[in-house]
């Protein structure tokens, strides 16, 4: 039997993973370096880190699980209605089958025999993959995103933390800022890689916009020092 790789499975998971692991390099980056612009001595720079690195494990997980469990109750709750309309109105229910089928390039006799066919097989499974779009493939896991968003999240921000931690005080920014790109680059790169899209798109798209983010808490963190100073 022949066996095709494919990215589509990996995609829950492969997301909440490389969001987690990018926000925890440049949220905890962009932190410690508002910190440190502001001249902060090396132990209010740690204390940032660690503050950051927490409290942004802990939030990427409850959100992503409130998110994740709100798409859960949405095609639960679609699910529940097809199968309502399916025992009321069975022949109204296979002739939408059929026209789906239709739309997609099929006669209509041969789309009127397939969607006869997979709804004696199984009807609730045709008409959600078929007219909701809800497979078991693409079905969202609320647990697995959120444990997977705060150990991505930790092995990201514990990056920048160790920096802030070993590098000199003096250009801490720029060490955490030329360590975050090696670091942001590093995770676009896997992501593409695991995902099979473009390295170089990623690199740059990341990279980019990490720099942007950056620049405007060193910014904020320069402005805040010059009037406290």
């Amino acid at each position: 039997m022949h066996h095709e790789g494919h990215y589509t499975n990996r995609t829950n998971w492969l997301r909440a993973a490389v969001l987690g692991a990018n926000d925890g390099i440049l949220s905890t980056t962009s932190l410690v370096i508002g910190v440190a612009a502001a001249n902060a001595s090396r132990h209010s720079v740690i204390l940032a880190a660690l503050a950051g690195l927490v409290a942004g494990a802990c939030s990427m997980a409850a959100g992503e699980y409130v998110s994740v469990s709100s798409q859960t109750d949405v095609e639960t709750a679609d699910l529940n209605r097809e199968r309502m309309e399916l025992e009321a109105t069975p022949k109204q229910e296979l002739q939408e089958l059929a026209g789906i089928y239709e739309k997609r390039g099929l006669d209509k006799d041969l789309a009127f025999d397939v969607a006869k066919q997979l709804m004696k097989y199984n009807a609730l499974e045709a008409h959600a993959r078929d007219e909701l779009g809800i497979n078991d493939m693409t079905k969202p896991n609320p647990l697995q995103a959120a444990v997977a968003s705060a150990a991505s999240f930790i092995s990201g921000g514990i990056l920048p933390f160790l920096v802030a931690a070993l590098a000199p005080i003096q250009g801490m920014v720029f060490y955490q800022y030329g360590f975050a790109i090696m670091f942001l680059a590093l995770s676009g790169a896997i992501a593409a890689k695991m995902g099979g899209s473009s390295i170089y798109k990623s690199i740059w798209r990341i990279c980019f916009w990490g720099t942007v983010a950056m620049f405007m808490t060193a910014l904020v963190g320069y402005i805040f020092g010059v009037q406290t100073s």
